[in-house]
């Protein structure tokens, strides 16, 4: 893999993983087959936004267990649910994966990067280092209060419908139909493609 991160700075992803996360997941890695397919979504508003998503996808990238696929263009988007002007714009990715690790560990490590880059969940639709939300995986539907499948608002998204789209335009959202389709339904507006700027498949 290629560090993200120029030398003197520090680096959030390795900081430690608590060791019940690194022992679920290597477990998950050793017994399970068949590798399944996940949709990632990722959202940075504050400090270097597009270190943070390269920094979260080489992270998810060192999972045992995982391997990134595909990694969407950059879009800028204004904060959902807030006062316009609020808070600073969102940079949002989507990343297409292959695992082994059942949704409840993948979970587990959405949330150790997410703390890894010092996420802070003391305000809802607040201003945050960053974001990892499992949009899909598989075919999988399911209303569990850890982990709904799919995102529940991922329908309604086009900070997560656009960037899907463009990594995998015959993509399918479980439950709710072709993303083509969900995307034309939802308005675009404040939701603006980045062409300047670009993330990386790790190597």
């Amino acid at each position: 893999m290629t560090a993200s991160f120029t030398q003197g700075h520090s680096d959030p992803t390795v900081q430690p993983v608590p060791a019940a996360v690194v022992q679920q997941v290597d477990a998950a890695d050793v017994t399970l087959s068949n590798p399944q397919r996940a949709v990632i979504s990722l959202g940075a508003n504050l400090g270097n936004r597009l270190e943070t998503l390269q920094g979260a996808i080489d992270a998810l990238e060192d999972t045992p267990g995982v391997r990134i696929k595909a990694v969407s263009p950059v879009y800028e988007t204004e904060p959902w649910g807030v006062e316009p002007g609020s808070q600073p714009a969102y940079f949002n990715a989507v990343v297409l994966l292959k695992t082994t690790l059942p949704p409840s560990s993948l979970l587990e490590r959405a949330h150790a990067v997410e703390e890894a880059f010092h996420r802070v969940r003391d305000e809802h639709w607040g201003a945050r280092t960053l974001d990892v939300d499992i949009v899909a995986y598989a075919d999988v539907v399911a209303d569990d209060p850890q982990l709904t499948l799919p995102h529940p608002r991922a329908h309604e998204r086009a900070f997560v419908l656009a960037p899907w789209h463009d990594v995998d335009p015959e993509a399918q959202l479980p439950g709710h139909g072709a993303v083509a389709a969900l995307l034309e339904a939802v308005t675009l507006d404040g939701v603006a493609a980045r062409k300047d700027l670009e993330l990386h498949l790790p190597e």
